[in-house]
């Protein structure tokens, strides 16, 4: 008898615990669908798409959420913006001022940006696929938002003028960025001499960066390579990322404002500076 209500026990705890992969939602289960481009969600709840959408906008967003309280789930269908070409200044599902915006299982390719939230905050992006967007993949500022368990692959080459970076992940003001693969980060293609930065964090104090996969960064223009740069933000942890480069000059692997940020349990190899400015424990570098 002890075993079986042990047993029911641990199945409830896999069941409701918080790690637990977030379920796509069907058909029943949402508030509305998405099933054509440009959309606006101005209604709390969660919408869904069930099908492929594209668009060639060249500005504006394809998704606009104007309403807290949002749930997308894209139940992997794809959001395109790919034939914008690489000079285009639209982004995929934006939100500002807005607060609990959650995006999952959304499969987002060719856009300036994929995922942009300004201001508001507590949003959660999770599980989704991201290519070939041009500027950055994620960029989110709010605080007690996360961003998690996210396929970032080949950001940048925006053809757009004045952008003089390119980030995988570009986040700030409290944010955890938990368990994310960025791989296949170019510099612009505008002729500028510009920075390539995997994950790239501003103003995060008592936020954190951990177990994220960092990795084929190239720079532009004379520009250099930042696996994970935190600027400004004060008591900042990094912990657990694997972070590679191939040797580029002046390339370094993890960069904190300060000693008040921690960098713990990293691997670090092939940038010219593995760890800057941090705080230090238990990491491994490797230069060659």
């Amino acid at each position: 008898m002890l075993r079986t209500v042990m047993l029911f026990a641990v199945i409830a705890l896999f069941l409701l615990g918080p790690d637990r992969p977030a379920h796509a939602e069907t058909h029943h289960t949402c508030k509305g669908f998405i099933d054509s481009l440009p959309a606006t969600i101005s209604t709390q709840g969660v919408w869904c798409l069930r099908k492929d959408l594209s668009n060639a906008m060249t500005s504006g967003s394809a998704i606009t959420v104007n309403a807290n309280n949002v749930t997308l789930d894209c139940n992997g269908f794809k959001i395109g913006g790919l034939a914008a070409g690489p000079g285009t200044l639209a982004n995929s599902i934006s939100a500002n001022g807005r607060f609990n915006l959650t995006v999952r299982h959304c499969n987002i390719r060719g856009f300036l940006r994929g995922i942009y939230a300004t201001s508001g905050g507590a949003h959660l992006v999770e599980r989704n696929g991201l290519d070939s967007n041009t500027l950055s993949a994620i960029a989110i500022f709010g605080p007690g938002s996360t961003i998690r368990g996210n396929r970032v692959v080949d950001t940048g080459g925006t053809t757009a003028p004045l952008y003089i970076y390119t980030a995988g992940i570009y986040a700030g003001n409290g944010i955890d960025i938990i368990d994310n693969t960025v791989t296949g980060v170019v510099g612009p293609g505008n002729g500028t001499t510009a920075t390539t930065y995997g994950i790239r964090t501003q103003f995060n104090g008592n936020g954190s960066v951990t177990a994220n996969r960092v990795r084929d960064l190239v720079p532009a223009g004379g520009g250099t390579v930042r696996g994970i740069l935190n600027s400004s933000s004060g008591r900042l942890v990094v912990r657990d990322n694997d972070v590679q480069d191939s040797g580029h000059a002046n390339g370094v692997g993890v960069s904190c404002t300060s000693n008040q940020s921690t960098a713990r349990g990293n691997v670090v190899s092939g940038f010219a500076t593995g760890i800057s400015n941090c705080a230090l424990s238990g990491n491994y570098v490797n230069a060659n």
